[in-house]
């Protein structure tokens, strides 16, 4: 068996899924409130090493080696959760939030089914019925649990506690709801530049989170980060690519020339 033709289409595997990754970083690099995505990998001498001390199954039963696999191995996808950069914007509608938090959005799919969902894009607008919304026309939750309502007439203000002040003497008519877990491992993304909760998901009230209004958070991505890391994965890529080529040429030589009389 030739174990570095295996290595080397592992490895080749794994840079195209850290490739997929990255462009796709890259493509939602203007996306407002967009967490960078990364992947991680485990080398063949991590796992055996983590094999070789599980004592899960008892001492001195042997463990079968099962299937010869060697290389990479693709390992976890993750979330960077820091804070992008806050721009400021020209509409009293966008929101952006500093410090750990999600807006709470009610999200109606196109079976028209309703739950919650969380985003960081503060990027609204306010919909004929005078109700916040999100560009996609979803509803801004308040605190509430209700969907805010604003006078179109009025102009409007918000403070950094989410207080939405209209009216005569800027009376608070509602206040946004800012929720934050205590394990961001059981949030998923959802699409549309959304997360939603999953089966263990603890919300919490954001206490410390702020509210800007007239500012939007950008995407935490460096678009130089990521090129510079495109470099790096075409080459490693490459190198895998030449380690096929000459476990080819070896092989072609083995085959067509060796034993010759």
């Amino acid at each position: 068996m030739l174990k570095g033709l295996y290595t080397a289409y592992t490895g080749m595997l794994n840079e195209q899924h850290r490739m997929d990754v990255m462009t796709n970083n890259l493509a939602n690099a203007s996306t407002n409130g967009y967490k960078k995505e990364g992947a991680t990998s485990q080398a063949f001498r991590d796992v055996l090493t983590y094999k070789i001390k599980d004592l899960s199954e008892g001492a001195g039963i042997a463990k079968p080696l099962g299937y010869n696999n060697f290389g990479v191995k693709i390992g976890e996808g993750y979330t960077d959760y820091s804070e992008g950069p806050i721009r400021e914007s020209d509409s009293r509608f966008d929101l952006a939030i500093s410090g750990p938090g999600f807006f709470e959005i009610s999200y109606t799919n196109k079976a028209g089914e309703t739950s919650t969902k969380y985003t960081r894009d503060g990027s609204f607008t306010m919909d004929m019925n005078g109700y916040l919304v999100t560009q996609d026309g979803d509803y801004v939750m308040g605190t509430n649990n209700a969907r805010i309502r604003l006078d179109p007439l009025l102009d409007f203000r918000v403070d950094t506690s989410g207080n939405i002040m209209q009216g005569e003497g800027n009376a608070p008519v509602a206040q946004i709801r800012i929720r934050d877990f205590e394990d961001y491992n059981y949030l998923s993304k959802y699409g549309e530049n959304f997360y939603e909760a999953v089966d263990g998901a603890r919300p919490i009230d954001a206490e410390d989170a702020r509210v800007h209004q007239g500012y939007l958070e950008g995407s935490n991505i460096s678009v130089v980060t990521e090129m510079v890391n495109m470099i790096n994965i075409s080459r490693a890529y490459e190198t895998n690519q030449k380690v096929i080529q000459t476990y080819d040429s070896s092989l072609e030589i083995a085959v067509n020339q060796l034993g010759k009389l």
